[in-house]
């Protein structure tokens, strides 16, 4: 800054370029060798989702809430996996995991998510 002020801004662990120079490209970063936790949890949700779809054709809205039902009951069924989603949703956000699943049944189960994280913190 020109005044000679200084400033901390709070990047979650980040660079801060206060002068960029050259080409810069917007986007989601992660740290060398930090987990990806939340793609690997909508991976692992996505699996679980196409398996499903064969037993419950997903074509209406009220068969995506009858499949993440089913995706709902498997993770409180696996507390170690629904604590993994938890953890990915808090790292990452709500809205990063629903679009990361690509699914239309993404919103019910995000729902489901939100609903664990109210009760867990409260």
């Amino acid at each position: 800054m020109s005044n000679g002020e200084n400033r901390t801004i709070n990047t979650g662990g980040g660079n801060y370029n206060e002068k960029i120079q050259g080409s810069y490209i917007q986007g989601n970063y992660y740290a060398a060798g930090k987990p990806q936790s939340l793609v690997q949890a909508a991976g692992e949700i996505q699996a679980l989702l196409k398996q499903l779809e064969t037993s419950y054709p997903s074509d209406t809205p009220a068969r995506d809430m009858v499949v993440a039902t089913e995706v709902v009951k498997h993770l409180e069924s696996n507390p170690t996996m629904k604590q993994k989603v938890i953890n990915a949703v808090k790292e990452g956000g709500l809205a990063a995991f629903e679009k990361a699943i690509d699914n239309p049944a993404g919103a019910f189960i995000t729902g489901a998510v939100k609903g664990w994280q109210e009760v867990k913190n409260s």
